[in-house]
């Protein structure tokens, strides 16, 4: 996914009369003009890589928002979150299993010798890489805790 591509479906958005995607499109358009510039500048033009970063980021901060309008009994916020972020989940990668997190973080516990807690940031460090993208960081941490515990 580039920017380009970003801006196609906005406009099919909006041609279709769709006012949450076309709100949450132009949102991340303009997140991605700002990180552009946060880079190096109007010369920048971001990578697919860089989109995908912007992607998640939008659908982190839309998760710790449904978490706290939760939390705040505003349901009627919580259905609008929800829906954005279906849209921004469109874009992501395939999300991993819990299943698969699991095998990865008992490789990576073997692999870096990790025998408690304290070796929490080492398993991290090497689980990571393995997992941008395409795990939410929590539930990584979560199942490495577990694991370790």
């Amino acid at each position: 996914m580039n920017k380009q591509q970003l801006q196609a479906e906005l406009k099919q958005a909006m041609l279709a009369k769709d006012q949450t995607k076309t709100s949450v499109l132009r949102m991340l358009i303009s997140s991605l003009g700002y990180f552009e510039i946060q880079k190096g500048g109007a010369g920048y033009s971001a990578t697919e890589e860089d989109v995908m970063s912007v992607i998640q980021k939008e659908a982190k901060q839309h998760k710790d928002s449904i978490e706290q309008f939760k939390a705040a009994g505003r349901t009627d916020l919580v259905e609008k979150e929800n829906k954005e972020l279906e849209i921004l989940q469109v874009y992501l990668p395939e999300q991993m299993s819990e299943e698969e997190i699991k095998k990865l973080v008992i490789e990576a516990i073997e692999k870096t010798g990790a025998s408690s807690q304290t070796d929490m940031g080492k398993v991290m460090g090497a689980l990571m890489p393995k997992t941008k993208g395409k795990a939410d960081g929590n539930i990584v941490s979560r199942i490495v805790r577990e694991q370790l515990g």
